[in-house]
């Protein structure tokens, strides 16, 4: 994947780069891939210092010292890669834009429809920091922040040789200044309300940008710092920026597990939410499978049988979501499960199970996460003995058309407007369900 798959832009998008790591290279790469996709142009800033080095790579450069310079340059008739800075300092560096110039250019950007990209600290080109108290200098108005941080600094001295500040980087991580710098103590900083969380918006986009993932060592590290941070952003991006057109090599986000178990089992007559399975009901297992996959949160959809399925979950942590309309099919279920993830905004997608499938393993889940990961298609589908599965991932991009669902075939009413990635799964067990209670004989004597 390219970075610009992870990272969205559009025209209004108005994206801050603070950490270390490859901050400056993230974000003139992600400029150039904008405009590989048809945009005009794109404006590149910074509220700190650049290298004058930098300068080299943009399209065209000017010099803005006060709001008042914006009325000498007609950015309309410039397109590219356009970077603003202040003027050359002694040391070789530009001086930052102060808040009062990136208002103006902000609206400039927006008068011309053009997303604008802003470096908002220093980091010395070392892989780790942590910010001292004047920085990162975040605009009120950025609609989302991009955290870097360079996994070559593990493993590593806390020290000025790997990380900028290493005093500031201490005292957020718990590492002493001298130790090596470990996963638990970056996640730390990159969590932390003064470390990698400090001054960013409260409605701004959070991305957690992991360069440097070089190693199937480092990709093994960057997927164990997501998983403690992801709770803090929306997502964690794993990167190689040596690579010039698949840098994203993982994507981490929040992903929701949704228990269909509404139905009125007409055929079986009697519920097959409350089925034995070893021992346990279905509705419990599959409830407890998603849970053990680490989906989150996990939300079981009732309709029929309601007091009889809340309480087979009882003392689990999952959210009960009732189907009043239950009676007219599996489609209003998915609709209620799509309508409250919605509300989510943390939620980037959302693994769908059925209930009369307990047999379904933890290790399926986890494969279609990982697909989902590596490649972020709209729809994830296990290919079960040559035929499309259960459980399907379902990205947020799909929740506005799972909204519009009725009748009894749920999800599967989409899959023809979204491109699907089809996952092998070859144990062809995991594609029976239970409709009859020859279904439920066949299911247990297989197992």
């Amino acid at each position: 994947m390219r970075l610009i798959n992870a990272i969205p832009v559009g025209p209004e998008s108005r994206l801050v780069f603070v950490g270390a790591g490859g901050k400056s290279t993230s974000m003139f790469r992600l400029a150039r891939q904008v405009l590989a996709d048809g945009f005009a142009r794109v404006i590149v800033t910074a509220s700190t210092h650049l290298a004058i080095s930098q300068i080299n790579w943009a399209d065209h450069h000017f010099v803005v010292s006060e709001v008042e310079d914006f009325k000498g340059i007609d950015l309309a008739n410039y397109s590219g890669l356009i970077l603003i800075t202040g003027p050359t300092r002694h040391d070789y560096r530009t001086e930052g834009l102060p808040f009062s110039t990136l208002a103006a250019l902000d609206q400039l950007a927006s008068q011309l429809e053009s997303a604008l990209l802003v470096e908002g600290d220093g980091s010395r080109r070392l892989p780790l920091k942590a910010p001292a108290a004047h920085e990162p200098a975040i605009p009120p108005w950025a609609h989302g922040v991009v955290v870097c941080a360079g996994l070559s600094g593990l493993g590593e001295p806390l020290a000025e040789g790997y990380v900028h500040r290493p005093e500031i980087f201490s005292a957020l991580s718990g590492i002493k200044v001298g130790e090596q710098v470990t996963v638990d103590g970056l996640a730390a900083v990159l969590g932390a309300a003064k470390g990698g969380l400090k001054n960013i918006p409260p409605d701004a986009i959070r991305y957690a940008l992991v360069t440097q993932v070089d190693s199937p060592e480092l990709a093994g590290q960057a997927k164990q710092l997501g998983d403690l941070i992801l709770p803090n952003y929306n997502a964690v991006i794993a990167t190689d920026l040596k690579s010039e057109c698949d840098e994203v090599k993982a994507i981490y986000r929040q992903v929701a597990g949704v228990v269909l178990a509404a139905g009125g089992s007409e055929r079986l007559r009697r519920p097959k939410q409350l089925l034995d399975w070893q021992g346990q009901p279905f509705v419990r297992v599959c409830a407890e499978t998603a849970l053990a996959a680490g989906l989150a949160p996990v939300i079981v959809v009732t309709g029929a049988y309601q007091s009889e399925v809340v309480k087979a979950l009882h003392g689990l942590a999952v959210k009960i979501v009732h189907n009043p309309d239950w009676g007219e099919g599996q489609g209003t279920s998915v609709r209620t499960a799509a309508r409250y993830l919605s509300g989510l905004e943390r939620v980037s997608a959302a693994v769908f199970s059925l209930v009369d499938q307990p047999q379904i393993p933890v290790r399926l889940i986890e494969t279609l996460l990982e697909a989902y990961s590596a490649q972020n298609y709209p729809l994830v589908v296990p290919l079960i003995d040559q035929r499309r599965g259960n459980p399907v991932l379902f990205d947020r991009v799909v929740f506005p058309d799972l909204l519009k669902l009725s009748g009894d075939s749920g999800g599967r009413q989409v899959y023809s407007k979204f491109t699907k990635l089809m996952v092998p799964w070859y144990d062809r067990r995991d594609g029976l369900d239970v409709d009859t209670e020859e279904d439920y004989r066949n299911l247990t004597d297989s197992f």
